[in-house]
């Protein structure tokens, strides 16, 4: 079962790049975080939404949000993608131990081995105050709505 609303988000360390790390403690108290789950990189539907978040990126920062995109892709290949797409915000891999931190989440599809498309918004005190979660092949409709205000997708 997916982390809902008003509950603590579970604590993450993911790997980034040569062995850099994000943690959620890390912005514990310092700003908020756009935790974002999807399935695979250099997919279609991923590469789409990983394109939207870079496109309002400037929007969740003036709110004071950190964007985290998480899958089970080895940290590399991650990077890759990202410097492919041009993205400036967070590429994290929980690769290793294999979906432990989309299972804390709730949201790590045992039948393929990857997450499905979770997004949670978490305080600066470490809650979650908005959280979305799609079924196996279903995009978000939405970015994140309420606290950030309106954000939509780019036309």
């Amino acid at each position: 079962m997916a982390i809902a609303t008003g509950d603590r988000a579970p604590d993450f360390d993911l790997e980034e790049a040569r062995g850099a790390r994000t943690r959620l403690s890390d912005y514990l108290g310092r700003s908020n975080v756009l935790l974002v789950f999807h399935p695979f990189a250099w997919t279609s539907i991923c590469s789409e939404e990983a394109m939207d978040l870079q496109a309002n990126l400037e929007a969740f920062r003036s709110a004071n949000t950190e964007v985290v995109l998480v899958s089970c892709d080895p940290a590399p290949a991650r990077q890759a993608w990202k410097e492919d797409l041009g993205a400036e915000y967070t590429f994290a891999s929980d690769f290793w131990s294999h979906g432990a931190v989309s299972r804390a989440y709730g949201v790590f599809n045992e039948e393929t081995g990857a997450p499905v498309r979770g997004t949670f918004l978490i305080d600066k005190q470490g809650t979650v105050i908005w959280s979305l979660v799609n079924p196996p092949g279903q995009r978000r409709d939405e970015l994140v709505p309420g606290p950030l205000g309106t954000l939509e997708r780019p036309a």
